[in-house]
């Protein structure tokens, strides 16, 4: 007597990440992400080295300020991630959900990234007198604290506050296009201006900079960055929920 025997289902792998999907896809954009802040921080350096070592600065560490050319290209990849590869993403079946999670992770892993290697080139600069001609570049948070770790928070904070700012403003783009994005921008700076009226009729400027001298440096550099950020971030999700590109 023999008995009958059920076939036996085919084993299905499961499908691929989508949000590595679209990780990749982030990294098409290389240059811009990576190769173009380098060289353009690599040219700033050798520029403002060159004009110390001629000045021969004695009189304390200059700043330059040149190392704020990495936000500008933080700000156009993810302005260009969120008006580009946002609507080819979709375009590929990938759900809004998992374009966000993986721009998400792309801009933490990327802060995290950028913010060692500052923080790195910091302590060398701070370590040889500002590369040997009293030139400060990189070390911006030691201004304001002597604590490695505030600083590189910090760095941290204010690379994501600026990455959630970018994808924000393409996401208003996104959903709202051109209108909602100067809505947007008009809004803030008015609310901005509207503040400063307030301030200083009330006369509050001497509270307000009492409150960033006493308060603990981890609040006002890395806790209120964050915050910050993470409110733009929750936007740009709000924006991208319903975003028809």
């Amino acid at each position: 007597m023999t008995t009958a025997t059920a076939p036996i289902a085919p084993v299905r792998s499961a499908p691929p990440s989508r949000v590595g999907a679209v990780l990749r896809l982030h990294t098409v954009a290389w240059p811009l992400l990576v190769a173009w802040p380098v060289g353009i921080l690599a040219v700033s350096f050798a520029i403002c080295w060159t004009i110390y070592f001629l000045v021969q600065n004695e009189e304390g560490e200059g700043f330059t300020g040149a190392v704020s050319a990495l936000l500008g290209f933080v700000v156009a990849f993810y302005l260009q991630a969120m008006n580009q590869s946002f609507p080819f993403a979709l375009g590929l079946s990938v759900t809004r959900r998992e374009f966000y999670r993986a721009t998400l992770v792309m801009a933490l892993a990327q802060s995290a990234v950028f913010a060692v290697a500052l923080q790195i080139l910091a302590v060398v600069e701070s370590a040889t007198g500002g590369w040997g001609v009293h030139m400060r570049m990189f070390g911006l948070a030691r201004y304001f604290t002597d604590s490695l770790a505030v600083e590189l928070l910090s760095l941290f904070a204010i690379l994501l506050l600026t990455t959630g700012i970018a994808m924000l403003a393409g996401a208003i783009y996104q959903r709202w296009r051109t209108t909602g994005l100067l809505a947007a921008g008009v809004t803030a700076f008015g609310g901005l201006g509207v503040s400063a009226i307030l301030v200083t009729w009330a006369h509050w400027w001497p509270e307000i900079g009492s409150w960033f001298v006493d308060t603990p440096r981890m609040v006002t550099m890395v806790v209120l960055p964050l915050v910050l950020a993470a409110a733009a971030l929750a936007g740009t999700w709000g924006g991208l929920r319903r975003a028809t590109p």
